[in-house]
């Protein structure tokens, strides 16, 4: 499989390596020269690669679809924080019959981490006296916060158990990616968290969504993904 990586910043290093380790190819790497290109200016350099893989910055997201799409590029965006545009994107992947994937998180064990907190929400939705509370914890460098994750898995929760509270995030120094879920009662107290040790399960995942969606059409979440690796 033919990959071009849009952004070259440390994901787009480890995709590169994990890839080629896979027996893929990287046939164009896009990176912060190419940060003025007009989409069909990129669109150019995307010919005849398989699919792209996005891990840049929000700003840039909507210009990236458009090239892959003028391309036929089929196209899975890693990049988080810019939901505000999710229905424009999604136009754009229609009107050029293409196909993308995105995710708050694609790392496979946080979605099945995902899995888990909606099992469990739903089971303390039918005792009245737990309420839930959502946590997570970054880097300073991270810039959104709440993280996508987080809203993610608050979206997941909140399907179950109606809460006035928000998400509490922490940007700090060097701290891993970290997300907990919690089930306060008068008796006790039930938490659930997922820490990232590194960035390969994100990079791994990205690699698994580009796989599966060589072929198709269509605007997809990397939880259609996983539904059908996990119903196999």
């Amino acid at each position: 499989m033919k990959i071009a990586l849009i952004g070259h910043g440390a994901m787009g290093k480890l995709i590169e390596r994990l890839a080629t380790e896979k027996g893929h190819e990287i046939a164009v790497v896009i990176d912060d020269t190419d940060a003025n290109l007009f989409a069909g200016e990129l669109a150019k350099k995307l010919h005849g690669c398989d699919v792209a893989i996005d891990f840049t910055i929000a700003m840039a997201v909507r210009r990236n679809v458009e090239a892959c799409m003028t391309a036929g590029v089929p196209t899975v965006v890693g990049t988080t924080g810019w939901n505000d545009q999710i229905r424009e994107i999604e136009q754009v992947v229609k009107e050029g019959n293409g196909s993308l994937v995105f995710g708050a998180n694609f790392s496979i064990g946080v979605n099945l981490f995902y899995r888990i907190v909606d099992h469990a929400s739903e089971l303390f939705a039918k005792f009245a006296e737990y309420e839930a509370f959502i946590e997570e914890r970054h880097h300073s460098r991270k810039k959104d916060a709440p993280s996508g994750t987080a809203l993610k898995i608050y979206a997941i929760v909140a399907k179950h158990i109606t809460t006035d509270s928000s998400v509490a995030a922490t940007r700090a120094g060097n701290i891993p990616g970290t997300h907990r879920v919690g089930f306060d009662g008068p008796a006790d107290q039930i938490l659930l968290e997922h820490n990232a040790r590194n960035r390969e399960g994100f990079a791994a995942g990205a690699i698994l969504a580009a796989e599966w969606i060589v072929g198709k059409k269509g605007f997809y979440e990397f939880t259609d993904v996983m539904d059908e690796v996990l119903n196999q």
